[in-house]
């Protein structure tokens, strides 16, 4: 039952269990007051207005408005097009839910959302290959883990989840090496990017507005209204963006790398603050592609944070190789030479990050020097598959990642919704975390945030 689930939906060992809702009121600052005041143009008044057109957020405006078609509905999304971060720029898995910790809400939606993801792909017609996953031991230290990722599996209830011995894994993948792995077979590739923009279409379809290049600047309450407007203050909040508004009666924001500063907009704290990682992928030449048949994954490192290098087939053909972690130097930053020296100042300057970087280091350091030289990766990569050289690899593309974290370095790895408090707080909803695998997630997640959407503002 949804009581059952806590509003924050933190872990004790991240920022404390129990809801987490800020205290201060948000007015309208003075710029934008007289932005606003110059003829800041309403683009038109909704009863829910849904900041950010990635593909957590698009999913929810989509599953709120079939529940509620009578309602006006909006998306707000600073880019010229849906899914230009995240939700574009990943390795476009759908996964398992074979990582997470059985009973956790990342384990429920990821499974949930293999199915939903798969019956929406296939009632719209949305190319995809279910290539399966392989998750490779390399040696005997690594058994124990792999064992316990397969009873962790098997816990979540991950479809046809299958150990496979070492004579066997050149059955699913014949240029691998290893001792021991899991197979799952229904581990699959799809476009992320297409599948948000076949989820705005149909949302467009069934009555939805999207608005693109629309940078939000400012939440704000507009106490009364202005000439012979009947409704009165039927739509309170404004919405702001430069020499543009959007008026409405409440908000949900899905705001990814910029969450943390959407929140804060209503007087939110700042905390969790998302704190960018970069990953660079490598990619496999066209002509050594047939080396790799679908994803081969290592056994993660309890270690470190993240699940490693891995291959990752791509719809169009490509082999991925990667990612590493590194922290990027800009919120949007895909390239070393990406810089925005604020965004890079409020990274290293919290006091969460300082940990994490003095906790790893050596790992940190290592990653660095790997970005830097491709060639540092062919060592890691060839115990898996030994035919690769390094003239079969090339630099890729890059994404980044919204990691929320928080004071004490540690990384927060579960949903976050934030509220505030008084008029303006009681009609805004942050979604400030929706940890990877949001994009398989997504539709599961749309369900779980369209329930909150309800529950707080009773739609």
């Amino acid at each position: 039952p949804l009581t059952s689930m806590t509003w924050a939906a933190l872990t004790p060992s991240c920022l404390g269990s129990g809801r987490f809702i800020c205290t201060r009121f948000s007015n309208v600052n003075a710029v934008h007051r007289k932005l606003f005041a110059r003829g800041n143009s309403s683009q038109g008044k909704f009863d829910v207005v849904v900041v950010g057109g990635g593909i957590v957020g698009v999913a929810s405006a989509l599953e709120l408005l079939l529940r509620h078609p009578h309602l006006k509905l909006a998306i707000v999304e600073k880019e010229a097009h849906l899914a230009a971060h995240q939700s574009s720029h990943n390795s476009g898995v759908i996964h398992a839910g074979i990582y997470y910790a059985p009973g956790s809400l990342k384990a429920k939606l990821c499974v949930e959302g293999l199915d939903l993801a798969y019956q929406y792909l296939d009632k719209h017609q949305i190319p995809y290959k279910k290539c399966g996953k392989l998750i490779v031991a390399l040696d005997h230290t690594e058994i124990p883990l792999l064992d316990n990722l397969y009873n962790r599996a098997l816990k979540n209830k991950c479809k046809d989840i299958a150990i496979v011995e070492r004579t066997k894994i050149r059955d699913y993948e014949p240029h691998c090496r290893g001792l021991k792995a899991i197979w799952s077979p229904h581990t699959g590739i799809v476009d992320w990017k297409l599948v948000t923009q076949h989820y705005g279409e149909d949302f467009k379809k069934r009555g939805g507005t999207i608005f693109h290049n629309f940078e939000v600047k400012d939440f704000h309450v507009v106490h009364e209204s202005s000439g012979n407007d009947k409704e009165g203050n039927k739509y309170p909040i404004c919405v702001s963006a430069d020499e543009k508004s959007v008026m409405t009666r409440y908000v949900l924001t899905c705001g990814g790398l910029q969450s943390d500063r959407l929140a804060q907009m209503s007087g939110c704290d700042v905390n969790p603050r998302i704190i960018p990682f970069r990953g660079e992928y490598l990619l496999l030449k066209p002509e050594k592609s047939h080396l790799v048949k679908g994803n081969i994954y290592p056994v993660p490192d309890p270690r470190f944070p993240f699940l490693g290098v891995h291959f990752t087939p791509r719809m169009d053909g490509s082999v991925w190789l990667g990612p590493n972690a590194i922290l990027a130097f800009s919120r949007e930053g895909y390239r070393w030479n990406d810089i925005k020296l604020s965004d890079f100042l409020e990274a290293v300057s919290h006091r969460g990050f300082q940990r994490l970087a003095l906790r790893y280091t050596m790992h940190g350091a290592k990653e660095i020097a790997r970005s830097i030289f491709p060639s540092l990766q062919i060592s890691r990569l060839q115990k898996f598959i030994p035919e690769i050289t390094i003239d079969d690899i090339q630099r890729g593309p890059a994404g980044v990642r919204a990691q929320a974290m928080d004071l004490d370095g540690n990384l927060v790895e579960d949903f976050v919704f934030d509220i505030g408090e008084g008029e303006l707080g009681k009609r805004v909803l942050h979604c400030r975390n929706a940890p990877s695998p949001g994009a398989t997630s997504s539709l599961a997640i749309a369900k779980m945030i369209a329930d909150k959407v309800n529950m707080e503002f009773h739609l």
